[in-house]
C-alpha cells in the first residue's frame, strides 16, 4: 500500500502533535516525491526540499506544488532497468520555526567569581530559556543530517554546556556587586541572549529569550549575609542594649523574689546608673573614644559580668625596723637601709626586724639584707 499510495499524486504537510521535534522528514516509500506533489507549508514551519542528495529550495509557509524528476505512476515503469527502483530521489523536511520555551539550564559545578565586597565567591545559578531556528539550511546541515525526526533533547545538552560556559565571563564582566545580582539579572540574560545567538548562527539556532532565575551562593557565605542582616535591623547597638537591660529590669521587677531577679537587678541598676551618671556629666561628649559596652548584654544576667575592674596595687616592700642604741628606729623599706648602711648608721652587726621573724638578727645574718650591705664602700686605708 506504500508503494501504491507513492504513485499518486499526493499532499504533503506535517501537523505537529508534538512539543519537543525540531525537524521531521516526511515519509516516503523509497523517498520518491512525484512531479505535481502539493507542499503544504503552515505558519511556524519551513520546508527544506532535498532533490538527489542535495539542498534544492527552502519554502516558506504557503502552498506549493513540486516539480522533480519523477513521474507519476510511469516513474517506476520508466525505472524498470534500475530493478523497478527509480534513481531520483527526493525528501522534505519540516523544520518548526516557533520558540522552544520548555528548555531549562544550570550549573553543575559553581562559578568562581571575584567580587569588590566579599573578595573570591563561588556562585550557582540555573534558569530556563528559549530556543528557535533561523536558519532551515544551515541546521540540516550541521546538526541534523538525515535524522528522520530531530528533537530538542538531541540538542539541548550542547546548549546547556554552551550557556553554562559563557554565564562565568558574563557575571565576571558586568562589573554588578553579588549583592545586586538580583537587580540586574534581567539585563546580563538580555546581554547573554545576543552572544549566545551570535555563537549559534553557524548551525542556525538563535536565543531569543535567557531567563536567570536564581543566583545562589554557598550556605557559609549565606549564613554571613544574614548576620549582617540582622546588625542592620538592629540599629544603633547602644539603644538597643538599653532597651534590653529595660526589659531586663522589668522582668526582674516582676519576680523580686529570686535571687536572679535580685541579682539582674542591683546588676542593671548599677549599669544604669553609671550611664545616666556618663549622660549627665557629658561623658559621651568628652570622652568619644571610651567604649559603649560596659552595659550588660542582654542575653545574660549582669550581675554575672564585672564592671571595669581597676588594676590592683602593686605590692609593697617590706618594712624593716632597726635597733639602734637599745631604740627601735623605722620602719625603713631597702632604699632607706641603703641609705643609712651609705651613712655608717647600719652594719653588719646592727640588729634588724621584720614581720614574718621569730626575733632580732645582726643585718650580716639576714639573706635579703646582702645587697644592702654589699653597697657600702670599704673603709679608707690608713694615712
Amino acid at each position: 500500500m506504500d508503494k501504491l499510495r507513492g504513485e499518486l499524486i499526493d499532499i504533503i504537510e506535517w501537523l505537529d502533535d508534538s512539543r519537543d521535534t525540531m525537524v521531521w522528514r516526511f515519509p516516503r516509500y523509497q523517498n520518491e516525491i512525484k512531479m505535481g506533489a502539493k507542499l503544504v507549508v503552515r505558519e511556524s514551519q519551513t520546508a527544506v526540499f532535498v532533490n538527489e542528495g542535495k539542498i534544492a529550495d527552502v519554502f516558506e509557509p504557503g502552498t506549493y506544488t513540486l516539480e522533480t524528476r519523477n513521474l507519476p505512476i510511469l516513474s517506476t515503469l520508466k525505472g524498470w532497468k534500475y530493478g523497478f527502483n527509480s534513481p531520483f530521489k527526493a525528501e522534505v523536511y519540516f523544520v518548526n520555526t516557533r520558540q522552544f520555551t520548555d528548555m531549562k539550564w544550570g550549573t553543575q559545578n559553581p562559578v568562581i567569581l571575584r567580587d569588590a565586597e566579599f573578595g573570591v565567591v563561588r556562585v550557582r545559578a540555573f534558569g530556563a530559556f528559549a530556543a528557535r531556528v533561523v536558519d532551515a539550511s544551515r541546521l540540516l546541515r550541521e546538526l541534523v543530517g538525515t535524522d528522520p525526526q530531530f528533537r530538542t533533547e538531541e540538542v539541548q545538552e550542547y546548549l546547556r554546556q554552551l550557556m553554562v560556559g559563557r554565564l562565568g565571563g558574563a557575571l565576571a564582566t558586568a562589573g554588578v556587586p553579588l549583592l545586586d545580582l538580583a537587580a540586574h539579572q534581567d539585563a546580563i540574560g538580555r546581554r547573554l541572549a545576543a552572544v549566545l545567538t551570535e555563537e549559534l548562527a553557524e548551525v542556525g539556532i538563535a536565543i531569543p529569550k535567557f531567563v536567570i532565575e536564581n543566583v545562589s551562593v554557598p550556605p557559609e557565605v549565606e549564613q554571613a549575609l544574614d548576620k549582617r542582616t540582622s546588625m542592620g535591623a538592629v540599629g544603633d547597638l547602644d539603644r538597643y542594649t538599653r532597651f534590653q537591660a529595660a526589659n531586663a529590669m522589668e522582668a526582674a521587677a516582676n519576680n523580686p523574689g529570686g535571687e536572679a531577679g535580685a541579682g539582674i537587678g542591683l546588676g542593671l541598676g548599677m549599669a544604669m546608673g553609671q550611664q545616666m551618671a556618663r549622660s549627665m556629666g557629658g561623658g559621651a561628649a568628652t570622652h568619644p573614644t571610651q567604649p559603649a559596652a560596659t552595659q550588660p548584654a542582654a542575653t545574660q544576667p549582669a550581675a554575672t559580668q564585672p564592671a571595669a575592674a581597676e588594676p590592683p596595687p602593686l605590692p609593697g616592700q617590706a618594712q624593716w625596723y632597726v635597733g639602734v642604741g637599745g631604740q627601735r628606729q623605722g620602719p625603713y623599706d631597702l632604699g632607706a637601709l641603703a641609705e643609712q648602711a651609705n651613712a655608717g648608721a647600719l652594719g653588719a652587726d646592727t640588729l634588724v626586724w621584720r614581720t614574718g621573724m621569730a626575733q632580732w638578727q645582726p643585718a650580716g645574718q639576714v639573706p635579703e639584707l646582702a645587697s644592702v650591705l654589699a653597697s657600702v664602700p670599704p673603709p679608707l686605708p690608713p694615712q
